[in-house]
């Protein structure tokens, strides 16, 4: 179904701001992330089993205000729909092979969002293989047709972001999914180049000796990031110009103390840990919204939420701009007597409300709103 302007994000885009915007936005993404890595009660359950949790699941983020569901559709290169090009998911099925009885995962959570005035978003890990040491892939897997287009680090397999038919690869898998699906946007999340192992070099020499062309290893990586995301941008674009791309990076840019455009903070850098330059992608429009996940305490010494909303705030033009919120460390109570005690919910929201380019927010992981942890589904209905 063709939809001009149908997506929440879009529609944000061309709203135009109101004096009390901050207090009741008429429009505002208020998203949720349902992971499946890792998730054992998807491959645990029959197909009617799975039908009545994930309903029951989006039922409830309806009533707490979610209006975009973000579905963990390709966890670990393998796939929660029939795909081609890919096995079905370890997390779901045994062996690669299709569940039974036979379902659609993608397409019921399509069905179901939509049916609720929800967007579906389906959110892709690029790189990632496997979980763990102890992990392989299926036997169909290409791991094994093609070995040297893929890494091990940290004891898990990666394809090497170095090699350009890795990037189509993960092209076709998108475009695959764009083509097929009326999904509403595609999202990758923070992990690009793995976060790093102290004491252990990523295995790209081969692809670095070939490819690099004289840069350094950091711009050189860099720069394989920025073709992956440019080329995907562009395929979507030239196949559903309505469906959005989005990324979720780590919360911080890079530190002041690396880089005057860079934020108050102290940790992890996206641009040369992850190497992923995510301003720079904002700038010439290959992604259309950016969801940094600000997974900390509004004062947390190292990256206190209070500096990086504001940082993001100030660097969000020119594409859109939510706000990635852990569910845990919002809700946590202070350790105050009982009558006093209260969650920074409300201050979190309220900034990205007062925020000029900010538009909304996603909480993480939406089980935990599907819980009610600490009563953050009735605080979130109470104030949608």
């Amino acid at each position: 179904m063709k939809k001009l302007i149908l997506s929440i994000g879009l529609a944000l885009l061309l709203a135009a701001p109101s004096a009390d915007a901050a207090k009741n936005p008429k429009r505002e993404f208020r998203g949720a992330w349902m992971h499946t890595v890792f998730q054992d009660q998807y491959h645990s359950q029959t197909t009617e089993q799975n039908k009545k949790y994930l309903r029951d699941q989006l039922d409830k983020l309806k009533a707490a205000g979610v209006n975009a569901v973000i579905f963990q559709v390709r966890p670990q290169a393998d796939a929660f729909y029939p795909s081609e090009l890919e096995p079905w998911s370890r997390y779901l099925t045994d062996g690669g092979k299709a569940p039974v009885p036979y379902w659609d995962p993608l397409q019921f959570m399509i069905d179901e969002s939509h049916a609720r005035g929800m967007e579906l978003h389906a959110w892709l890990n690029p790189y990632r293989v496997t979980g763990s040491a102890k992990q392989l892939p299926p036997k169909s897997h290409l791991y094994y047709k093609e070995p040297k287009r893929f890494v091990r680090y940290g004891g898990q397999i990666y394809f090497d972001p170095g090699l350009p038919e890795n990037r189509k690869f993960i092209n076709d898998v998108v475009i695959d999914i764009v083509k097929r699906y009326d999904v509403d946007g595609i999202l990758f999340d923070d992990y690009f180049y793995p976060y790093p192992k102290k004491g252990e070099e990523f295995p790209d020499k081969a692809s670095y000796a070939k490819y690099g062309k004289g840069m350094t290893r950091g711009d050189w990586r860099r720069k394989n990031v920025d073709l992956l995301i440019e080329e995907i941008h562009d395929s979507i674009a030239a196949t559903k110009p309505w469906v959005i791309f989005g990324v979720s990076p780590f919360g911080i840019w890079r530190n002041k103390k690396s880089d005057p455009r860079g934020s108050e903070t102290n940790g992890l850098q996206n641009y040369d840990a992850l190497y992923a330059d995510v301003l720079l992608w904002a700038e010439k429009g290959w992604v259309d919204y950016l969801l940094p996940q600000l997974y900390w305490e509004l004062e947390h010494k190292a990256a206190s939420y209070l500096t990086l909303v504001e940082w993001w705030n100030n660097n969000a033009g020119p594409r859109h701009m939510y706000i990635g919120q852990d569910v845990s460390k919002t809700m946590k109570l202070p350790d105050l007597a009982p009558s006093s005690q209260k969650s920074q919910l409300d201050h979190k929201i309220r900034l990205t409300r007062e925020a000029e380019n900010i538009s909304g927010n996603c909480w993480w992981p939406g089980y935990a709103v599907t819980k009610n942890f600490n009563g953050v589904a009735d605080s979130l209905s109470a104030i949608h």
